[in-house]
């Protein structure tokens, strides 16, 4: 065997080793149970920032009511307290509930530092909404699917004691101690981001993880929980969560 026949092999050997790992990468053949972590970012980071601060425009009553993300038809947005758990869940209903919540409580967005990164969630947002009774900070990510949709949208008061993660040098939650929804759902990282309820790994997680059990019987019964969420929360949610009133 000569010097070129040797190189030809090692070349060819190569070549399907690399195929190799091209399709066990393949979106399509992703588990249907993936987490959203095994996800790598397929847009510019310049797209993750402009659909997340055309998120916060369908929340600015001064912003152009065009502006609207690219959401996943199974879009989830899961608001931590003092705020209402899951408000809104599917498409027609993010559109909704966003709707109703700046009918009901308008405000502007007028301040917002978003940026993207390399892992889920990719798109990350300190913002302060501005109401008539004054400023609320509010701590916020986004996790996209590969085609660049957003599949999951979790949210947190800026306040102590509130954030994702309790050390004051991780500003934006990238340490290993962090505590989030977006991250443990099942289904969040396979080819199209869309999760199933009803699926054998979404069950085993939530007879393992409390949390994922109580989004999942949010999701199932979405107007019933938000409305028991509501009545929960008390009158002064708002007040609490924006920093208003300190908690007792």
């Amino acid at each position: 065997m000569n010097r070129r026949t040797v190189s030809y092999r090692v070349t060819l050997a190569g070549l399907a080793l690399l195929a190799g790992a091209c399709a066990s990468e393949s979106p399509a053949e992703r588990s249907a149970d993936a987490l959203a972590t095994s996800l790598t970012p397929q847009q510019a980071p310049e797209y993750y920032v402009e659909q997340a601060h055309k998120y916060f425009d369908t929340l600015d009553t001064g912003a152009d009511p065009t502006n609207i993300p690219n959401y996943s038809i199974l879009v989830a947005r899961w608001e931590l307290p003092p705020w209402l758990w899951l408000t809104g869940y599917g498409l027609e209903n993010m559109l909704l509930t966003t709707e109703l919540a700046v009918a009901l409580d308008p405000s502007t967005v007028p301040t917002r530092d978003c940026r993207a990164f390399s892992v889920q969630p990719f798109a990350r947002c300190y913002v302060s909404f501005e109401y008539e009774a004054g400023s609320c900070p509010i701590y916020e990510e986004f996790v996209f699917n590969d085609q660049g949709e957003m599949t999951f949208i979790e949210a947190w008061s800026d306040q102590p004691g509130f954030l994702p993660t309790l050390d004051p040098n991780d500003r934006w939650a990238e340490g290993l101690d962090v505590h989030r929804l977006s991250t443990k759902v099942p289904g969040l990282g396979n080819a199209t981001g869309l999760i199933d309820l009803t699926s054998d790994a979404m069950q085993k997680a939530a007879s393992e993880d409390p949390e994922i059990a109580d989004f999942v019987r949010r999701a199932q019964d979405f107007w019933p929980s938000w409305l028991e969420a509501s009545m929960d929360a008390g009158p002064d949610y708002f007040a609490r969560g924006c920093g208003w009133t300190q908690p007792e």
